[in-house]
């Protein structure tokens, strides 16, 4: 996706909450467990239907300004890498997500991993909308 706004913000916007104090209105969906400098141990929570919360444990490591990577630790699969790459272009950031699922077990766990996936696409899309959102509201507010 490309963002109106500079790499460095749209790492800020990412970053934050990980490196820094993490938001009371974030507080349902992320804990940071072990905090370093540029690598977290962090603990999401996704919601899966009315009641259903799902927790990954995750670390993240930030490579500023233009790569985040996620690697699963625990959660409902063995295998999930998801990287943000960031470049900077003219009028803003081209964002890019790429993400890796792996399954075992054969059929079941295929089965299994087409579920997971569509629950982890859908909450990957409302995190993209919402930083890309902040960092463009970030990059207006610095330059009007």
């Amino acid at each position: 996706m490309d963002v109106a706004a500079p790499p460095e913000t749209v790492f800020d916007v990412v970053s934050e909450p990980y490196l820094g104090k993490t938001p009371h209105a974030m507080a349902d969906k992320l804990r940071v467990l072990e905090r370093g400098s540029d690598l977290v141990l962090a603990a999401h929570f996704t919601k899966v239907s009315r009641g259903l919360t799902a927790t990954t444990i995750e670390t993240v490591r930030f490579e500023r300004p233009e790569r985040i990577s996620f690697r699963l630790v625990r959660g409902p699969v063995p295998h999930l890498l998801e990287t943000f790459r960031l470049r900077g272009g003219a009028g803003g950031t081209s964002f890019e997500y790429h993400g890796e699922l792996g399954t075992d077990l054969w059929g079941p766990g295929q089965w299994w991993g087409e579920r997971v996936a569509r629950v982890w696409e859908g909450a990957v899309a409302l995190s993209l909308n919402d930083i890309k959102a902040e960092s463009e509201r970030r990059a207006q507010r610095s330059s009007g």
